[in-house]
């Protein structure tokens, strides 16, 4: 692990650099990728994910079965994952991620090739972990999916930070409705393509 030229990164008031083991622990993450293993099951896979995190027995076990029932999984629960549609795959790598119960929850473009009611389905299930009293940092392109699930929403263009604060602090600073437009008009895309 490379070291910081400056700065801290903190997690949970645990510093990154100096215990991350300890960090990673207070983190669920979503991967734009699943990296599955197609011969295991979506049970053997949040098991092996608890297992890395330290948990094993009656209590590993009672988290898989809340996840499956949380995340409507009983049908592919204990199925092998060959074969699994990009739907099915996610469900599977957010059982693993969650397995732990970690405070802070990033996910990397959750609805990203998803169909309506497997969209519908991750949204509602970000609902319920900001509602569960996690911090939940997603990243997205659509900007309606953003409108609908974001407290405060963070804009990057090239990198950097070029504004945060809530939708309405955001609409109000470029005085545009659909936060599409406020996107662009922030990153100064329109600009360069001008």
């Amino acid at each position: 692990m490379s070291r910081p030229d400056s700065g801290e990164l903190l997690i949970d008031y645990v510093d990154v650099a100096k215990d991350p083991l300890a960090a990673q622990a207070r983190i669920g993450v979503l991967p734009d990728t699943h990296g599955l293993y197609p011969r295991l099951t979506s049970r053997e896979h949040a098991r092996y994910a608890g297992r890395l995190h330290g948990l094993d027995g009656a209590d590993l076990e009672q988290r898989i079965d809340r996840l499956v029932e949380t995340l409507d999984m009983a049908s592919i629960a204990d199925r092998r994952v060959s074969g699994f549609s990009h739907g099915e795959c996610a469900k599977v790598t957010l059982a693993s991620s969650l397995v732990h119960h970690p405070q802070n929850v990033l996910l990397d473009e959750p609805t990203n090739g998803l169909d309506v009611m497997s969209t519908r389905a991750m949204r509602t299930l970000i609902r319920w972990l900001r509602d569960e009293g996690k911090c939940v940092l997603f990243s997205s392109h659509i900007m309606q999916e953003v409108s609908a699930l974001c407290d405060t929403i963070v804009i990057l263009s090239s990198g950097r930070v070029v504004a945060q604060g809530t939708p309405d602090e955001l609409r109000a600073q470029t005085g545009h409705e659909n936060l599409e437009d406020v996107f662009v008009t922030l990153t100064g895309i329109d600009e360069v393509r001008a």
